[in-house]
């Protein structure tokens, strides 16, 4: 919980349909700040959905967000960004002509609400602020060695890192991260962690949708479960470890 005792984001009977499909049924649970928050599930069970609902690319049908005290529900993704909420997706998107570093600049530039073109083109890199932003965040991500190669050199879980590098350009008060471990090498999975874990040391708030349990009991604080879009658990990595209904839905009694 933050200092006033409230919480970072609460989700509040959210229900999302598509259709006769229901993805998310009556989802409720709450994130203190400066958490890590793992949500865990089958495939097909809703995660994905979930964190959609969260950063506002998709409206659910029933049910409130609220961001830090704030009802954010009917806002838009790019108006949670601009709060503060920053998001990954499953597939890392770098721009591959453009070096590690120029990918991260773009990021740090745009915050700073340089367009796009501006950063492609060169235009206000004079800026020590956004270099050095830059190279704070390729340092906590573990690429800084990596600084000069361009994207479309990188391994899949280098420009994973990139890309988190790039979301982290917002300084997000809340980042949500969406499988950030698939695809990664024991080296990266480490550095990934310790990214992790340094954000939170920083007062970053971190909710993290991954199948690799190893990396999910380690990080979190608490864990929520869903499955068949519904949630079957929420609690310490311990006690979601030893429930009966969550290890016949999901971890294989």
């Amino acid at each position: 919980m933050s200092a006033d005792g409230v919480p970072i984001l609460e989700l509040h009977s959210v229900t999302k349909r598509y259709g006769g499909l229901t993805a998310l049924k009556d989802v409720s649970f709450k994130v203190g700040q400066a958490e890590i928050c793992g949500v865990i599930g089958p495939n097909g069970a809703g995660k994905s959905t979930l964190l959609s609902v969260i950063s506002g690319s998709v409206m659910p049908t029933e049910g409130r967000v609220v961001y830090a005290g704030r009802d954010v529900t009917a806002l838009p993704m790019y108006k949670r960004t601009r709060l503060g909420l920053a998001r990954t997706f499953q597939l890392a998107h770098t721009f591959e002509t453009m070096s590690v570093e120029d990918n991260i600049l773009v990021g740090v530039e745009d915050h700073g609400r340089l367009n796009l073109l501006a950063a492609a083109t060169g235009i206000g890199r004079e800026s020590s602020v956004a270099r050095g932003r830059t190279r704070q965040l390729m340092q906590l991500m573990g690429v800084a060695d990596l600084a000069q190669m361009p994207a479309a050199r990188l391994t899949f879980g280098q420009q994973r890192m990139v890309a988190t590098a790039r979301a982290l350009a917002a300084n997000p008060k809340l980042l949500l991260l969406d499988e950030p471990a698939a695809g990664l090498s024991g080296k990266d999975i480490e550095a990934l962690a310790k990214a992790i874990q340094d954000l939170r040391a920083r007062g970053t708030t971190v909710v993290i949708v991954e199948h690799n349990m190893d990396v999910i009991m380690r990080l979190c604080d608490h864990i929520v479960v869903v499955h068949l879009g519904q949630k079957i658990g929420d609690g310490r990595p311990e006690d979601v470890r030893q429930s009966e209904r969550v290890l016949e839905a999901y971890l294989g009694a």
